[in-house]
Parts: structure tokens; sequence; C-alpha cells
């Protein structure tokens, strides 16, 4: 018995073996690799003529991601068009080497690819738009074929659209949401924190999600904290400070953002404070950003003030 399973796992081993079978060569140095990163450099310089030397004639562009069968791809000519676009529209623009990243070059065996290299390349892509301000730093993911004549005959591209899209989508004006300076979540934070001014706590924490989080600009890990949490650090806050009053400052707003549907309250508000261990009189401004479910509860609260005030 132990023989035949001897015999079985060597049968196995064989046949991983066989299944192995080499289909060409791959370069990290080639020709090939020297044209396709001279090509690019000219491209970010915008070096029109320069491209086009690298470019065979009969040369054609490809959405890697494009689900069109029936893409003819980009010619020559609307490839050189499109380098103009990122001269003339991008600043600061470049293309380098992803961290840790390289080019290879692979020569094929099969008769389909026997005149050409592929090279594939893994850069980031930065630049801000000058139009729109949009800023672009992604990965692109490229494959080059270079005929015999060291031309580049084809590139296909992978990227991700979503930064050209905002691009085109800043190109117009585009409302989105409304902005309110009377609303119901308004009263909610009002009634809240007027709730902590006069130490009605059970009050002012009834206005909270019981999954509400909380995040405190001071907090240099940038964790957010539970209501529970919360509570405990307000416990530490009120046996150091009376609370003597909080007062608005200007007034809040109620964003209600079209895109995602959320529902924002922005409020200003000077802490009336009084320090218990010297009497010393602090007035604190604070910011709260506060995030609001369909209920009608705080699912989320960011507040901005500056702790050094509390220590002076």
């Amino acid at each position: 018995m132990k023989k035949s399973i001897l015999i079985v796992l060597l049968m196995i081993t064989c046949i991983t073996y066989a299944q192995k079978k080499s289909n060409g060569t791959i370069y990290v140095e080639h020709p090939a690799i020297n044209t396709v990163e001279d090509m690019v450099q000219a491209f970010v310089k915008g070096d029109t003529d320069k491209v086009a030397s690298y470019l065979a004639e009969d040369f054609k562009s490809y959405n890697g991601t494009s689900i069109d069968k029936t893409d003819k791809g980009e010619d020559k000519a609307s490839f050189l068009k499109e380098m103009k676009f990122w001269k003339d529209n991008i600043d600061y623009f470049s293309i380098k080497r992803s961290a840790g990243a390289y080019p290879d070059a692979l020569e094929y065996k099969d008769a389909n690819n026997k005149d050409v290299v592929w090279v594939q390349t893994w850069e980031d892509l930065k630049g801000v738009h000058n139009k729109s301000g949009v800023k672009i730093d992604m990965p692109i993911h490229r494959l080059f074929i270079v005929d015999k004549n060291n031309k580049i005959k084809t590139i296909i591209n992978y990227m991700n659209s979503s930064i050209p899209d905002e691009i085109g989508d800043s190109s117009t004006d585009r409302q989105n949401g409304m902005i309110y300076n009377h609303h119901e979540y308004i009263n909610t934070i009002r009634k809240m924190i007027y709730a902590f001014e006069n130490n009605d706590l059970d009050k002012a924490y009834s206005f909270y999600d019981d999954k509400a989080r909380f995040l405190d600009e001071n907090n240099s890990e940038r964790k957010s904290i539970s209501l529970a949490e919360l509570k405990a650090n307000d416990k530490k806050f009120l046996d150091k400070f009376e609370v003597n009053s909080i007062d608005v400052s200007g007034y809040p707003d109620y964003l209600h953002y079209e895109m995602g549907n959320t529902k924002v309250v922005q409020s200003w508000w000077n802490y009336n404070l009084t320090r218990k261990s010297d009497k010393k009189k602090i007035i604190l401004p604070v910011f709260f950003i506060d995030d609001f479910n369909d209920d009608g509860k705080i699912v989320f609260e960011h507040a901005y003030y500056s702790e050094k005030m509390l220590e002076q």
C-alpha cells in the first residue's frame, strides 16, 4: 500500500512538471523598454514630433477596460491630439514608474508574436487639471506592442476612470442639494447643545443614535469613539470645567446633499467656561459637523476646537 501511494505521488509530480511549457522570455532590460519609456517622457513634455517618431504608422491605442466590442481604437493622429490636451490642460504633469515596479519586455515564441515585443508597465500618473483644479494621482497599467522596427504599434491602457470623469463633471455647474438655515435637524442640534449647557445630559444624549460615533480633531490617532466613551469623556470635562453658557456663533446650516442623500448640520458655538482648579474664565470656540440618519438621529459628530485653550 505504501509503495502504491509513493508511485501515485511520483506520477502527480511528473504530471505537474509536464504541464509547464515555456512560451518565450521576459527581459528586464530591452531596447523596446527604452523606446516605450522615452516615448512616455516625450509625451509628458508635449513633444509632438518626438512622440510621433516612436509610433508606427498603423499605431492604435485602446482602452483596456472598455466593454465596446466594436472599439476600433485611437489612431496616431488622435493620440497626438490627446497628448496636446494633456500638455495644455494638466499642470505638474508626470508619469513615473510606480514604487517598486519596473517594466517587463516579453518576447513570445508563438507565430502570432514572432515579430513583436510586448512591454508592460506600472506607473503613477500625476498632475492637476488647470481648469477644474482636480488633482490627478492614480496608478496606470499599460501594455505596449513594439514592432521589429522598434516602433510602438499598440498601446492598451488600464486605469480608473473616476478622475477623468470628475474632470468632465467639473466643466459645468451642478447643484448638489440644498442649504437650510431653519430645519428640524438644526432644532435638534440646538436642543442637544442647550441640554448640555444645563447639565441635562440624558436629554442631550437622547438625540444621538445608540451606535453614533464621535471624532475629536485633537485626537492624534484620529480614531472615532462610541457614545459610551463620549459620556466618559464628558464626565472628565465637567469635573474640570463649569459650563457658564454656550452661545451660538453666527447660525447653523443644514446641508442636504443630493449625492448620497447625506444630511449634515454645521454649527458654531462659544463655550463660556470656568476652570475649577483656578477659576480662570475661558471662551472656547467649537465647530461641530453632525451627520443625521433618516430617523432624525445624529449618527456621527465631528468636533473642532483648540485643546490648548483649555490648558492655558
